[in-house]
């Protein structure tokens, strides 16, 4: 396993929608695991550009064991109301815009990580990156990666208590022993697999203080979790995804019967 790591600088506002929140667009204060993977398949299919965006993604997908993002430096999230446009023809006086609520946020620095099976797909997203025009979410929120995009060992430890600044997977049976967080539901991937694209609930490890997000940290003791040390770098929690095929199976059983 081989994890690639390194740092984004936010050149403007960002906001990356929470799917269910149309009306108010709220945003997460760091970039979700899907998010992460699309930020990654963009690069490459703009680096190598000889197949379809799709495949680009779905290479990716079936190569990787984790993704996500932290907080380096606080977050500012502030709400606006925007014009979106509703309709393109019609009778005039009608309304053509509507009033619709947007979260903004703004970081100076965030971290980015993944974890790969193994290291070939890895030297190759790290010569997309350092050529392709990136961005944190969509295509009007631009970002500079700073100094090196790091490529690290990584390891599944067997301890049973780790801190890590990471999101986390959290469920009624998670244990956590210390720290600081905020549930929000995100999508692990940006794909169907199976039959489902389902939200699963993650608590990200920011304290807020005077209305200002920090980067925080969260103690957690293992239940049915994965534990991975990302040299020099960090702790991260994957979910166990062996009970999750499980409950597919049974579930696709049960639809055929």
């Amino acid at each position: 396993m081989k994890a690639l790591v390194f740092h984004i600088r936010l050149n403007s506002l960002y906001s990356i929608r929470i799917p269910f929140t149309w009306q108010s667009a709220l945003t997460y204060p760091v970039p979700p695991p899907s998010a992460v993977i699309g930020m990654l398949a963009n690069a490459l299919q703009r680096y190598k550009n000889d197949r379809h965006p799709l495949q680009y993604l779905e290479k990716i997908e079936n190569e990787l064991i984790w993704a996500g993002s932290k907080l380096l430096s606080p977050c500012i999230i502030k709400s606006y109301t925007t014009s979106a446009i509703v309709k393109w023809d019609d009778t005039m006086p009608w309304k053509f815009t509507n009033a619709i609520g947007r979260q903004f946020a703004y970081a100076q620095q965030i971290q980015i990580a993944t974890i790969f099976k193994d290291e070939s797909i890895v030297n190759e997203i790290v010569k997309a990156l350092k050529i392709s025009p990136l961005t944190c979410g969509d295509s009007e929120s631009p970002i500079t990666i700073e100094d090196e995009v790091f490529i690290k060992n990584v390891y599944e430890i067997d301890k049973e208590t780790i801190t890590t600044g990471y999101p986390l997977p959290f469920s009624k049976d998670t244990k956590i022993k210390d720290g600081n967080g905020r549930v929000y539901l995100m999508h692990e991937r940006c794909k169907k697999r199976h039959i489902s694209l389902y939200l699963r609930t993650y608590l990200i490890p920011i304290v807020e203080i005077q209305g200002i997000c920090h980067p925080s940290t969260i103690k957690i003791e293992r239940t049915n979790e994965k534990f991975f040390k990302i040299d020099e770098i960090d702790f991260v929690v994957a979910y166990d995804s062996s009970s999750e095929s499980r409950l597919e199976k049974k579930t696709n059983k049960k639809r055929k019967k």
